[in-house]
């Protein structure tokens, strides 16, 4: 497996290795040893989430604040999407940076997304399944939410606005520049 260090401190891209034969293909989705090794990180995923969703579906940008903050490893099983991360840790110097990636259930390629990152994705093909695992338990009273249009991030999210589907809790988030005005960020992770 390759593992590739975004522009983003912290936040990697993992390529595996996929075995192709007459029988269909096989590759390792994740190895704890080979991930801290190359990554130089030590993890313990406690959760996995799933969604299955329609074209236009977008979720996000979630954050969970606190000791609740999360690292996610995030993949697509079947399916396409537009991954996209915020850099939230307010002493990072690529504070308020972003990060976009396209994985899909052809290209087999994970995102690790290290706490302190607000994190969203656009459906790109009808019936996706996007499957992720956590470093901690999600906690309601501890999540937070950015507005995925807001202008200041500049996010392509190759969606045209009519085509995008929210959920009511997302159609309400704030801007960027609230969280950074109530020192929110401070208190990420």
């Amino acid at each position: 497996m390759k593992i590739i260090e975004t522009h983003l401190k912290g936040c990697f891209i993992i390529e595996p290795t996929i075995f192709d034969d007459g029988r269909g293909s096989f590759f390792e989705s994740f190895n704890l040893k080979e991930f801290e090794e190359k990554a130089g990180l030590n993890i313990n995923f406690v959760q996995d989430n799933q969604s299955i969703s329609q074209r236009g579906v977008l979720r996000g940008l979630h954050f969970q604040k606190g000791e609740f903050a999360q690292a996610k490893l995030v993949r697509v099983i079947r399916g396409k999407v537009l991954d996209v991360v915020v850099d939230i840790r307010k002493n990072s110097e690529t504070f308020g940076q972003t990060f976009c990636i396209e994985l899909s259930g052809e290209n087999n390629k994970q995102l690790f997304v290290p706490r302190g990152f607000a994190h969203g994705f656009a459906v790109l093909e009808d019936d996706t399944i996007f499957f992720y695992k956590c470093d901690n338990y999600y906690r309601k009273d501890s999540e937070g939410g950015i507005i995925y249009n807001d202008e200041s991030l500049h996010i392509d999210w190759k969606l045209k606005e009519e085509e995008i589907t929210l959920s009511e809790k997302d159609k309400f988030l704030k801007k960027f520049n609230y969280f950074e005005l109530k020192n929110v960020f401070q208190d990420v992770f």
